[in-house]
C-alpha cells in the first residue's frame, strides 16, 4: 500500500495477461472512513486477497466504486464487498454494458464479431477460449447503486468519459482525477469496437480528450502506470497518437476492401498472442469506424475501402 498525497492510498495487484499490473484506490472519506475504486481480478478466495490491505487501515471500507467493467477493475467488486460489507456503486451505462458483457454473454455471436472482420479460424476459436476462462475471474454485482455524470460522492463528482470503455466513470475532486483506464501514463488506453458497443468509440474517445483537457486536473491517478502530473499535456499527447493511427489505417486500405484483421496487421506487430490481437483488431476497428465518420473511408462487404478509390 502506498500513500500518494493525505487521504489517497494506492494498492496494486499483479495480473496474469498484458500489462503485469493494476492499480486500486482508496479515498478517505469525511467520515473517517474509506471509499475503494476498483477492485482486480475476482479470486477464489477473497478473504485472503482483501484481508492484509484491511488490516492496514485504521477505519472501513465504506463504499466501493466501480470505475468500468473490465475484468480487471470489476473483476473483484463482489469478493471485496463479501469481505468488506460495503455496498458496490457504478455507473448507470457501465453496469448495462457489465450485464450484457458479462450476464448475457452469447459465445457465439462473440465468435462471429470477429469471424466477420476477419479473423482467421484458429484464432476466433482461441480467443472464445480465453474469453470463456476470463469469465471466471469476472465477480461484478448485479445490484450495485447506480451512478450518474453529476452524482457527489463525499465531496468528489461524478463524470462519465467514454471510449475505453462505454459508460466509464471516473472521481473528481481538488484538482485530483481518479482516472481508471481513460488515461494512462507512457501507454495509450486501448479503444477497441466489441458486440454491444456504442458505434464510435474512438469519437467517443477524442471527447474524452478534450474533457480532460478542460479539467486540467493538477495529477491522475490511473488503473496502470505511474500518476500523471500534468494530465491536459498528456491528454494532447494521446490525440496526436490517435490522429497518428487514423492516417496509418487510412494508408492501409485501397480499392480492395480490408479486414480490420488486415488493417491490424498493419498497424501492430504481426507476433501477438491471440489475446492481443482481439485487442488489435478491435481497436483497428475503432479507428476504421471513426474514419467512415470522418468521410475518409466507407464500408464494403469484406470490410473497408478508402473513400473514392
Amino acid at each position: 500500500m502506498v500513500e500518494l498525497e493525505d487521504g489517497i492510498r494506492r494498492v496494486t495487484f499483479e495480473l496474469p495477461f498484458g500489462i503485469d499490473h493494476v492499480h486500486c484506490y482508496l479515498l478517505r472519506a469525511a467520515s473517517d472512513g474509506w471509499i475503494l475504486v476498483d477492485t482486480g481480478l475476482g479470486t477464489r478466495d477473497p478473504e485472503a486477497r482483501w484481508r492484509p490491505v484491511l488490516d492496514r487501515l485504521d477505519a472501513p471500507v465504506e463504499l466501493i466504486v466501480v470505475t468500468h467493467m473490465h475484468p480487471d477493475h470489476v473483476g473483484g467488486a463482489r469478493d471485496a464487498a463479501a469481505v468488506t460489507g460495503a455496498p458496490v456503486a457504478q455507473g448507470r451505462e457501465d453496469h448495462a454494458q457489465c450485464v450484457r458483457a458479462w450476464g448475457r454473454r452469447d459465445p457465439n455471436r462473440f465468435a462471429d464479431h470477429w469471424r466477420r472482420h476477419g479473423m482467421p479460424e484458429a484464432q476466433v476459436e482461441s480467443v472464445v477460449q480465453e474469453a470463456e476462462l476470463m469469465l471466471r475471474a469476472v465477480h461484478w454485482v448485479e445490484e450495485p447503486t447506480l451512478l450518474d455524470a453529476g452524482d457527489r460522492l463525499d465531496g468528489w463528482r461524478v463524470e462519465v468519459l467514454r471510449g475505453h470503455a462505454d459508460g466509464h466513470i471516473v472521481l473528481v475532486r481538488d484538482g485530483v482525477l481518479v482516472a481508471g483506464d481513460t488515461i494512462l501514463a507512457g501507454i495509450t488506453p486501448t479503444i477497441g469496437l466489441y458486440p454491444d458497443s456504442r458505434p464510435d468509440p474512438l469519437g467517443d474517445y477524442l471527447a474524452t480528450l478534450d474533457r480532460i483537457e478542460e479539467l486540467a486536473p493538477r495529477v491522475t491517478y490511473a488503473g496502470h502506470r505511474d500518476p500523471i502530473r500534468d494530465p491536459a499535456a498528456r491528454a494532447r499527447e494521446i490525440r496526436a497518437h490517435h490522429r497518428e493511427r487514423l492516417d496509418r489505417a487510412q494508408a492501409a486500405l485501397g480499392a480492395r476492401p480490408a479486414s480490420a484483421y488486415e488493417v491490424s496487421l498493419a498497424l501492430f506487430e504481426s507476433d501477438l498472442t491471440p489475446a492481443l490481437r482481439r485487442f488489435a483488431t478491435a481497436e483497428a476497428l475503432a479507428h476504421l469506424e471513426r474514419l467512415v465518420v470522418e468521410g475518409r473511408a466507407r464500408r464494403e462487404e469484406g470490410g473497408y475501402a478508402e473513400t473514392g478509390i
